[in-house]
């Protein structure tokens, strides 16, 4: 089902992509700079926010992606955060669209051009394709289960950092976090690494996946934040894993935190900085 919706012939990537580029138009871009103090919520704190441009085109993109294809689903993080059983969908049979409708929200209401929309394909806990699409900045990835990875049209390879060089890292901020997670993020501040706090994930994940930084670090696992950038980084030949030494998975739990990165060594070697702050052994160490 998911790979005769995909296929080349089809015309589908480009319909995803029509849908997204118009909830963005629709919904989004309007609220540039122009969001209304009522337009804005805390949720959980003032770290997490939602805005009038989250909740609407959220709802834009589940009315035209499950119109795109009949017996899908949509999880959201808006519509989690109203029903956390939402979520659930991931687990089941139906293909499921996973929705960041403004990842960066805190980008956006302060105005700045670093955030993007979120759309990812999946079923049975596997993703198949997704949209990464930031419309200030004029950048578009996509990327397709063993078909590659592209921005702007153009094919995306993540290679590898120079022998020596000091790793460019984004990571969670350490305050919002337990303490054993802080831990082991904090064991990123080591020499060879310059490890700084992440601002939207998508865009973070489409740094790694073309090569201007060198590994993510994330300590939440929220599907709608990394299935699209794990995703990206992987079809333009990056790696990634959890600190237990397998790969993240979309359905959960997972060993916080997690990594991707430009290559298999890298992520590795962000692992191992992980491990250490956390005074954790790796699968090898037995």
């Amino acid at each position: 089902m998911i790979d005769d919706f995909l296929a080349a012939d089809t015309g589908n990537l480009q319909r995803v992509e029509a849908a997204v580029r118009a909830a963005t138009a629709a919904e989004i871009l309007p609220r540039y700079r122009q969001l209304a103090a009522h337009e804005i919520v805390e949720k959980s704190g003032p770290h997490d926010l939602v805005t009038a441009a989250d909740r609407l085109a959220e709802e834009h993109l589940t009315k035209s992606l499950t119109r795109l294809l009949p017996g899908s689903v949509v999880v959201g993080e808006e519509a989690v955060h109203a029903d956390p059983a939402v979520y659930d969908a991931l687990r089941g049979d139906a293909p499921v669209w996973i929705v960041d409708p403004v990842d960066g929200t805190r980008q956006f209401v302060r105005g700045e051009p670093g955030f993007c929309t979120l759309v990812a394909l999946a079923h049975h806990g596997e993703v198949y394709a997704s949209w990464t699409y930031a419309p200030v900045l004029d950048e578009l990835a996509v990327a397709v289960r063993g078909r590659g990875a592209t921005l702007n049209g153009t094919p995306v390879h993540s290679g590898s950092p120079a022998p020596g060089a000091v790793l460019k890292v984004a990571m969670s901020h350490p305050d919002y976090t337990s303490d054993a997670q802080k831990r082991a993020l904090l064991g990123l501040r080591t020499e060879g690494i310059d490890a700084r706090s992440c601002g939207s994930a998508g865009l973070e994940y489409l740094a790694v996946a073309s090569g201007a930084q060198d590994a993510v670090a994330f300590n939440w696992e929220f599907a709608w934040d990394h299935a699209a950038g794990l995703l990206l980084v992987t079809e333009a030949g990056g790696a990634q894993s959890t600190l237990s030494g397998v790969p993240y998975r979309i359905t959960g739990p997972n060993d916080l935190p997690f990594t991707a990165a430009r290559d298999a060594a890298t992520a590795e070697r962000i692992l191992d900085a992980l491990r250490s702050g956390a005074g954790k052994k790796g699968p090898a160490d037995g």
